[in-house]
């Protein structure tokens, strides 16, 4: 079994093709991201040296950031319920994370 059908198994779609055109989203949106970093840290922060503070605020930032390109790009590819479903588990594992650490 080939590593492609094994991600065609693991996330349950009908295809390879489709899981080509998640691979892509998925490194498309990381594309983006990498591309964003530069001018949204000199926008917030102007031309200094990139500081610890800045990276902190980075972090936070793009993880909002990075789940709206990665929905944006799953629309333009015909792959939006697919990646709606995958925020919708990442989420709830995200919340249920922080709600027993905090029990």
């Amino acid at each position: 079994m080939s590593w492609l059908q094994k991600l065609q198994s693991r996330w349950n779609v009908k295809s390879i093709n489709q899981v080509m055109v998640i691979l892509l989203v998925f490194a498309s949106t990381g594309f983006t991201v990498l591309f964003i970093k530069r001018p949204l840290l000199n926008y917030l922060f102007g031309d200094s040296a990139m500081s610890t503070s800045a990276s902190i605020v980075y972090y936070i930032l793009i993880l909002p950031i990075y789940n709206m390109l990665l929905l944006f790009y799953g629309l333009l590819l015909g792959q939006f319920h697919f990646f709606w479903t995958f925020e919708k588990r990442f989420f709830s594992r995200l919340f249920s994370l922080f709600s027993t650490k905090n029990k």
